[in-house]
């Protein structure tokens, strides 16, 4: 028995043993892998070499800290770029000797339409150096063709498509269904407009919603069509008559339209790009990614003893810290009264990219933008859309700057009754 006892003792303790060096083993792997990743390794960018554009990713406001993305489980996979690096990148490409030029990939870009574009304004401004943009694609969405039709040169598979349709909105109302449920919402609204609650309460469009909808659809529709126009020569009616028709269905019709300046393969189109490159006949052409030619850019940013900060305030506005797709009022006010006391800190830019969301959260940061102008000027710069409290809190700025297809507006508040409560007021 005694000896029984001792042998189950060893057993358990060499286990226990056994975990505690895997474990030691593991902590020490992931150190590694961390490190690794966290050390900054510039990509050398070689002469003659082509900034390769692939927009088919996640464009966010800002690029985040990637560190722990390539970690199992903890990373998502997804590709994604800053916004702002995205068109430093390109800006600075257009000065950078070794850069001879871009190749744009994009079937879907992952963005809206006000980033879209921004992008596209920087890929025109890009071309004024005289360097080329080839954009090619199997498949080019109408946003991906807004892109691409920036370029100097732009292609298409011979066996692919343009989507070339105009824009449109759809809405699903529950009010119906609800009611086969037994159930009534219980609905409070301030504003003909606030249309967000409208699905709870009716079975069709209101008059009021129709009319905004209508007016920044075609709004979107309009920049859409005009920047086209510009780049393509060709006429506005043109690319509208051909939209409202369906006239360009095959790869064929977008040729003899003058959308596409040719039908080719992906072979044809590396052959051309290293004949722009310079690249000698039998060498590899030399190719950066715009990922890895902004991670460079990221590293290179000078000190400086006057700052600007730029908080950005994207996603739904809430209460308590929030994160980087949403706006925490506890987080988001914190930085703008940390960049307010910083004597070293000459202006604030408040960058909005949102559709609302919490009345209390929006006025919490509100506050601090009106305290913080009586320091400091505080601008206010608006992405795709700043409806309700992301309008809110950025009209308290000195001044807001826009783009054309920026939506804009949605003024009102609503609540909704849950049971014998009710819910925080939304904006």
């Amino acid at each position: 028995m005694k000896d029984f006892f001792k042998y189950v003792f060893a057993t358990v303790l060499g286990f226990v043993i056994s975990i505690v060096l895997i474990s030691f083993v593991f902590v020490a792997i992931i150190v590694g892998i961390v490190s690794s990743i966290s050390e900054d390794k510039k990509i050398p960018v070689e002469s003659n070499s082509v900034l390769y554009l692939n927009l088919d990713q996640t464009i966010k406001e800002r690029t985040l800290n990637k560190r722990f993305e390539n970690l199992p489980v903890i990373g998502s996979g997804e590709k994604s770029i800053g916004f702002n690096d995205l068109i430093r990148g390109i800006k600075k490409a257009k000065t950078d000797d070794n850069i001879k030029c871009i190749y744009l990939n994009v079937s879907a870009p992952g963005a809206g339409k006000a980033t879209l574009k921004e992008i596209r304004d920087a890929l025109v401004d890009f071309k004024s150096s005289r360097k080329q943009i080839i954009a090619y694609s199997e498949v080019y969405s109408q946003d991906a063709y807004y892109l691409a039709s920036a370029a100097s040169k732009v292609y298409l598979n011979p066996q692919g498509a343009l989507e070339f349709k105009g824009f449109s909105s759809q809405l699903m109302f529950f009010k119906g269904a609800l009611e086969k449920l037994g159930v009534e919402a219980q609905i409070i609204r301030v504003g003909n407009y606030k249309s967000a609650v409208e699905p709870f309460i009716t079975d069709k469009m209101s008059d009021y919603n129709r009319q905004q909808v209508t007016a920044y659809v075609g709004g979107l529709y309009n920049t859409f069509l005009e920047g086209i126009a510009q780049t393509r020569n060709i006429p506005k009616d043109s690319l509208f008559s051909w939209a409202n028709n369906y006239k360009i269905q095959l790869p064929q019709d977008a040729l003899n339209a003058k959308m596409v300046d040719g039908l080719r393969y992906k072979d044809e189109i590396i052959a051309e790009l290293k004949t722009l490159s310079g690249t000698e006949k039998g060498n590899n052409m030399r190719t950066v990614t715009i990922n890895d030619y902004a991670e460079n850019l990221s590293q290179d940013t000078p000190s400086a003893k006057d700052k600007i900060a730029v908080v950005y305030a994207n996603g739904d506005i809430t209460g308590g810290e929030g994160d980087d797709n949403s706006i925490g009022s506890e987080r988001v006010s914190r930085a703008i009264r940390k960049a307010r006391e910083d004597s070293s800190i000459k202006a604030i830019v408040l960058r909005v990219n949102s559709g609302g969301g919490s009345a209390l959260a929006s006025d919490v940061i509100w506050r601090e933008i009106i305290l913080s102008k009586k320091v400091k000027p505080v601008i206010a710069s608006f992405g795709d859309v700043a409806a309700s409290g992301g309008y809110y809190i950025g009209c308290a700025a000195d001044s807001i700057f826009v783009q054309p297809n920026t939506i804009t507006g949605s003024i009102g508040v609503f609540n909704a009754i849950k049971g014998n409560t009710l819910s925080l007021i939304h904006i």
